[in-house]
């Protein structure tokens, strides 16, 4: 099958087509015959090994080169086989989900972190909903109808899907993002939207019951500011490349983590799990017209490196998705 593959840290000059194996599926798991994969900012940190301390500790990471070689996470397909003990999902079931080496024709997943894919779908779009919603829906859980949420970073992959989630759950929602991206966080649902080349967030009288964090490039002082005196932080990913770092966005992240033992506000590292239940809630959400994918940009799985470019240096909204 074709892949997409690197054997060495770099930019998406290093990326490239191979034919490898088709993978087996082994008890509990599924083969999947890929027909979209999305392009996520953890294929650039991995391609890149970027921050350079996610190296020790990030087990697709080795210290002089990657561990897991194929990029790529969310998929969409129709599922080819079945291994032993697999009871939800049979073959022929169009279906999505999270794994390792998604960029690929066939990918291996374990059966409980794949679901049905929504009806409303196309493949494409069903590819930009795991890894993305799900950091969005874990994100939001400490609010609830009635509280607000700031959400910076809110025209990316997972603050797109944010927007939508926290509207559909009744959540007054403040998002900021570039001038160029304002009408479309706004489109979403955003009851206000801050742009941020032109007033700050941290300067604000208002106050939150949660902030979410997806950019990581503000102080962790900053982002408290506008918090509620029990209001929550949330960090998720965020960072931009800039050809290497040494922490990147687990500096704001370690130092959260140390605050947030001594302070009354919660402080916390999301570390958003997939799984099968949180897809079927996605799935209702989505089927019920509450939340819609935004795919700014489609390419063909060959153009896997062009994807990635369009992701990291030039900013791209929303979703890209590699169609396969």
């Amino acid at each position: 099958m074709k892949a997409i593959r690197h054997e060495r840290y770099g930019g998406p000059e290093v990326l490239r087509v191979v034919d490898v194996p088709t993978p087996t599926p082994g008890p509990g798991e599924v083969l999947v015959r890929v027909r979209a994969a999305a392009v996520n900012a953890r294929d650039w940190h991995l391609m890149r090994g970027d921050p350079y301390l996610a190296r020790l500790s990030a087990p697709e990471l080795g210290s002089r080169g990657p561990k897991v070689t194929i990029r790529g996470t969310d998929f969409a397909g129709v599922v080819e086989a079945v291994g032993p003990g697999v009871e939800r999902l049979r073959p022929g079931d169009a279906v999505y989900g999270e794994a390792n080496n998604a960029f690929a024709e066939y990918v291996v997943a374990p059966e409980g972190v794949v679901d049905h894919k929504p009806k409303n779908l196309t493949f494409e779009q069903a590819a930009a909903v795991p890894l993305a919603a799900n950091t969005a829906l874990m994100g939001l859980e400490p609010v609830h109808r009635g509280h607000k949420v700031l959400i910076n970073g809110a025209s990316g992959g997972v603050g797109t899907f944010a927007v939508q989630i926290a509207r559909a759950r009744g959540i007054e929602v403040t998002g900021v993002c570039s001038s160029r991206n304002l009408e479309l966080v706004e489109s979403l649902g955003a009851d206000h939207v801050i742009d941020y080349a032109r007033d700050d967030f941290a300067r604000s009288s208002d106050r939150y019951d949660l902030v979410f964090d997806l950019v990581g490039n503000r102080s962790l002082g900053a982002l408290r500011q506008v918090l509620t005196p029990t209001g929550t932080l949330v960090l998720s990913g965020g960072g931009v490349s800039r050809g290497g770092s040494m922490f990147g966005p687990m500096g704001l992240m370690i130092r959260a983590m140390v605050a947030g033992r001594l302070l009354r506000q919660r402080v916390s590292v999301l570390v958003a799990v997939p799984s099968a239940a949180n897809l079927a809630t996605l799935t209702g959400l989505i089927e019920s017209g509450d939340v819609t994918p935004i795919v700014e940009r489609t390419y063909p799985l060959a153009e896997a490196a062009a994807a990635i470019r369009l992701l990291e240096v030039e900013h791209a909204r929303a979703k890209v998705v590699l169609t396969v």
